[in-house]
């Protein structure tokens, strides 16, 4: 039996926690804050941010963050699904705030 993106939620799961995609530089930052906003307006302004690793100074070792508040009656199964596969296409991944 197969998974279903649109259905599959984990049992702890917060459809009002904020979602941060965690990306290698802030090009991907950009580039999937842009193709969020234009095909998902609901999901308002998002904010890009720069994450350094701890202890680390070196900018090399920086990660930078889409924040994504979540829409007005919170995440569907299929728009958590959109998040994973917009980060995953620019070698990142999505974390629960």
């Amino acid at each position: 039996m197969t998974e279903d993106p649109t259905t599959d939620l984990p049992d702890d799961f917060d459809p009002h926690a904020r979602q941060l995609l965690v990306l290698p530089d802030r090009d991907a930052a950009e580039e999937v804050a842009e193709e969020l906003s234009a095909d998902h307006p609901d999901l308002g302004e998002l904010e890009i941010v720069r994450d350094a690793l701890a202890g680390e100074d070196d900018a090399e070792d920086a990660q930078w963050l889409v924040v994504v508040e979540p829409p007005e009656n919170g995440w569907t199964p299929a728009l958590l699904h959109t998040l994973d596969a917009v980060a995953t296409s620019h070698e990142g991944w999505r974390e629960e705030s």
